[in-house]
């Protein structure tokens, strides 16, 4: 099974317009309306198999996997916000309807959770014809994970 750091190391890349087909394209006709909530869980998933330890490798991450450029722009007792930048998210945000970064946003809320130790959810926020997508990770430091 491959961690964290062997996944960035893959070789090869997938075209923006191939991520497009599967993304928006394939995913959402079979998820129809529950496309949202199942993305974010996805992305929890995909975080669980990838764990990682830092906000470096969460960049790190974004980078390899093609989801863009991801940046720390706020950090705060109890949240911390990242803003999201790529040609990819430009274009969607342009050219597309209904688009979702839950999957992005699962992800990121299970990656601090992994990190902090307490439940943590995260906050999507994107306008049409913006060339980025903002997210807000909020979390209280009184609703601990408990292990299994």
């Amino acid at each position: 099974m491959m961690n964290g750091n062997d996944i960035l190391k893959t070789p090869g890349n997938i075209s923006g317009f191939g991520y497009e087909l599967l993304r928006n394209d394939l995913l959402s006709e079979l998820l129809g309306k529950e496309q949202h909530d199942i993305l974010y869980w996805a992305g929890k998933m995909i975080a669980r198999k990838y764990p990682l330890a830092t906000f470096e490798e969460i960049i790190e991450f974004f980078e390899s996997a093609g989801w863009g450029t991801l940046t720390v722009v706020e950090e705060k007792k109890q949240e911390v916000h990242f803003v999201l930048t790529s040609e990819l998210v430009t274009y969607r945000n342009q050219h597309k309807k209904d688009v979702s970064y839950q999957l992005e946003a699962g992800f990121l809320a299970m990656q601090i959770q992994q990190q902090i130790d307490v439940i943590a959810e995260t906050y999507e926020e994107q306008s049409k014809r913006s060339d980025k997508v903002k997210f807000q990770v909020k979390w209280d430091l009184k609703d601990l994970v408990t292990k299994k």
